[in-house]
C-alpha cells in the first residue's frame, strides 16, 4: 500500500503519533507450575511498529493474548491511548480498535473465507453482497490477494495469513498485533509486507510485531522490547543494535547459523520419486496440476532442499510421500523397496520422519498430555507399545528423555501440548520423529516460530544425523535455513520442479527470484536472466 492508496474505513482516529497507543504497566499472568509473564512494563506508541522479541517461552504470545482479551492478567494494568481498559474477551479489544493475527491461524477450515471474515461481525456489512464488496475493496487496497468465495480448507499457508490480517482490518482495527507474520514468506514478500506495514504507520495505525528474525526485526521497527523468562529485560533502538547485541540479549548467546561445511552425500539413493502426478479440482470447479512429472532421488546422508512459494504443490509432495494423497500417477521407492501403494503406517515403520508444516493440524493432540502426544505417529514402535498393547509407562520415561534432550520448556510430562509455546511444541516433535532414528526425515518448516537458540538445537540435530546417514527432504521458507542446510537446492513453481541451484553460490535473492517464476533452468551465480526449462 503507497501513501495515496485510500484505506478501508477505520473506527474512531489514533492518538497523535508519539503519543501512547499502548501502556501495559506491571504486567503478571501466572498458569499452574509457571509464571508466564512477571512485571512487565511497555509502551508502544502511536503510529509505529513496535517489535517484541524473546526466545520461545519467554511470554510475549501470553501477554499478547492479554491485551487482545484472550486472557486475564492476574496482576498489572492496561491503558490504550491514556485510557484505562479491562478486556473480558477479544470482542472487547476488538471494540477498542486492536485487531491480532495468530501464529496458528484462527480460521475455521469448513467455511469460506467471506464466512471467516464476518464470523461475530455480521452485523457491520451483512453476510452477503455488501460484506463480499468490502472484503475485495480491503483486499484491493491493501494487495493481499483474497478471494472471498473460497474454502478455507483449500488455502495454503500464505494465503490464510492473508486473510487474517484482512479480516483484522475487516473489523476496523487501529492497533494490529501480527505474531510472526513473516515466518510463511519468501523475501520478495517480506519485503512487500513491510512496505504495507509502513503504509500502515503512515495512516497512522500502529503495530506490535513479534519475530524471531531478528534482522527483520532491525530493519522494521521504530522500538524494540525484549523479553526473557516472563518478564522485560530492555528497550533497545534498532538504528544502533546488530543482529548478534539482540540475540545475546534475548538467549545469553550468540545468533546461530545453519551452515552446514563438511559435504555426508553418499551414492547410495534413500528416496527415489519418478514421475509424480496429482490433479486437484479447486473451488470454481477446475481441475489443475499440483503435481506435474515430479522426480528426484534424495541419497543417504543428503539433504535436498526444495523452495517454493506455499501453494505451488510442496504440501502435496509431503502428502503423497507419506501416504496421505495417492497421486494419478508415479513411483516411489524408499531404501530400495517400491512403497508407491504402501499405507502411511508402513512408510512409518519403514523408517520415514515427520515435521509437518502445521505442528497444530497435523502435529499434536493439543488436548493431550506430552506423553500421549510421543505416540502420535508410532504407535506401533517401541517404547510406545508391546505387542499390541500400548505401554504408556515406556511413553512416559521416553518424554521425559525428549524434554530433557531436547530443552521442552515445560513444567511436566502430563500438561496438555496447547500449554506449551510453539516453539516449544516444534522441539516436543522433532524430538519424537528423532527418537526413531529414521531413514528418511520429511521436515517442513522445521524451525517455523522458534528462537535463536531452538533453531540452533533443531539443526545441529539435522545435521547430527546426517553425518550417519539419514537423507532428509527440507521444506523451508527460511531460504537462510535452506540454503545453509541443503546439499540439493530444487525450486517448485506451479506443481513443477523448474530450476536447481548450488547452495554454495546461490543468494536468497536469487533463489526468491526462481521462486516467483521469474527463472529456471540451472541457477549459477548472478543469475540475471530466465535459464531453459528443468
Amino acid at each position: 500500500m503507497n501513501a495515496s492508496t485510500s484505506p478501508p474505513a477505520q473506527p474512531a482516529p489514533s492518538a497523535p503519533a508519539g503519543a501512547a497507543a499502548v501502556e501495559l504497566r506491571g504486567i503478571t499472568k501466572r498458569f499452574p507450575g509457571v509464571v508466564a509473564n512477571h512485571d512487565i512494563d511497555i509502551t508502544v506508541h502511536s503510529g509505529t511498529v513496535h517489535a517484541l522479541v524473546g526466545e520461545n517461552g519467554a511470554g510475549k504470545s501470553t501477554l499478547m493474548k492479554i491485551l487482545y482479551g484472550m486472557q486475564k492478567p492476574d496482576e498489572g494494568t492496561i491503558a490504550i491511548h491514556g485510557d484505562k481498559a479491562v478486556f473480558h474477551d477479544p470482542g472487547d479489544a476488538i471494540a477498542r480498535g486492536i485487531g491480532m493475527v495468530h501464529q496458528h491461524f484462527m480460521l475455521a477450515d469448513n467455511l469460506t473465507v467471506l464466512e471467516n471474515v464476518v464470523l461475530g461481525s455480521e452485523k457491520l456489512y451483512g453476510i452477503g453482497g455488501r460484506a463480499r464488496a468490502k472484503i475485495r475493496e480491503i483486499s484491493d487496497a491493501y494487495g493481499l490477494g483474497v478471494r472471498p468465495d473460497v474454502l478455507v480448507e483449500d488455502l495454503g499457508v500464505a494465503d490464510r495469513q492473508r486473510v487474517e490480517i484482512l479480516k483484522v482490518l475487516y473489523r476496523g482495527a487501529r492497533i494490529l498485533i501480527l505474531d510472526e507474520p513473516t515466518a510463511v514468506l519468501v523475501p520478495q514478500e517480506v519485503d512487500a509486507l513491510f512496505d504495507n506495514l509502513r503504509g500502515l504507520k503512515s495512516e497512522g495505525l500502529t503495530v506490535i510485531f513479534i519475530s524471531h528474525k531478528l534482522g527483520e526485526v532491525l530493519s522494521v521497527a521504530d522500538e524494540i522490547t525484549v523479553i526473557r523468562r516472563g518478564t522485560t529485560v530492555g528497550e533497545v533502538d534498532p538504528k544502533h543494535t546488530t543482529t548478534k547485541q539482540l540475540a545475546e540479549l534475548m538467549v545469553g548467546s550468540e545468533l546461530p547459523s545453519p551452515e552446514t561445511r563438511e559435504s555426508t552425500v553418499t551414492t547410495e539413493p534413500m528416496l527415489a520419486v519418478d514421475g509424480l502426478r496429482l490433479a486437484v479440482v479447486d473451488a470454481e470447479g477446475i481441475e489443475r496440476k499440483v503435481l506435474d512429472d515430479i522426480s528426484f532421488t534424495i541419497h543417504k546422508g543428503e539433504v535436498l532442499g526444495i523452495a517454493g512459494v506455499e501453494g505451488n504443490g510442496q504440501a502435496e509432495l509431503v502428502e503423497a510421500i507419506m501416504g496421505m494423497r495417492v497421486p494419478d500417477a508415479g513411483a516411489l521407492a524408499l531404501d530400495g523397496a517400491d512403497i508407491s501403494h504402501a499405507p502411511t503406517r508402513r512408510r512409518r515403520e519403514d523408517g520415514i520422519g515427520y515435521i509437518p508444516e502445521d505442528r497444530h493440524r497435523h502435529g499434536l493432540l493439543l488436548e493431550a498430555p506430552l506423553w500421549e502426544n510421543r505416540i502420535l505417529g508410532h504407535v506401533t514402535e517401541r517404547p510406545n507399545s508391546r505387542g499390541f498393547l500400548i505401554d504408556s509407562g515406556g511413553a512416559r520415561r521416553d518424554t521425559e528423555r525428549i524434554v530433557e534432550e531436547f530443552d521442552v520448556r515445560t513444567p511436566g510430562i502430563e500438561v496438555t501440548a496447547a500449554s506449551l509455546s510453539g516453539g516449544n511444541q516444534q522441539k516436543l516433535i522433532v524430538g519424537r520423529e528423532m527418537s526413531h532414528l529414521p531413514k528418511l526425515l520429511i521436515a517442513a518448516h522445521p524451525t517455523r516460530g522458534v528462537d535463536v537458540g531452538a533453531q540452533a538445537q533443531i539443526w545441529d540435530q539435522i545435521r547430527d544425523a546426517r553425518r550417519e546417514g539419514l537423507a532428509v527432504l527440507l521444506i523451508s521458507a527460511d531460504l537462510d535455513e535452506l540454503i545453509g542446510l541443503s546439499d540439493t537446492l530444487r525450486v517448485m513453481y506451479r506443481g513443477r520442479l523448474v530450476a536447481d541451484a548450488d547452495p554454495a553460490t546461490i543468494t536468497p535473492e536469487q533463489l526468491g527470484s526462481a521462486m516467483t517464476g521469474a527463472a529456471s533452468g540451472h541457477l549459477a551465480e548472478n543469475t540475471e536472466q530466465p535459464g531453459g526449462e528443468d
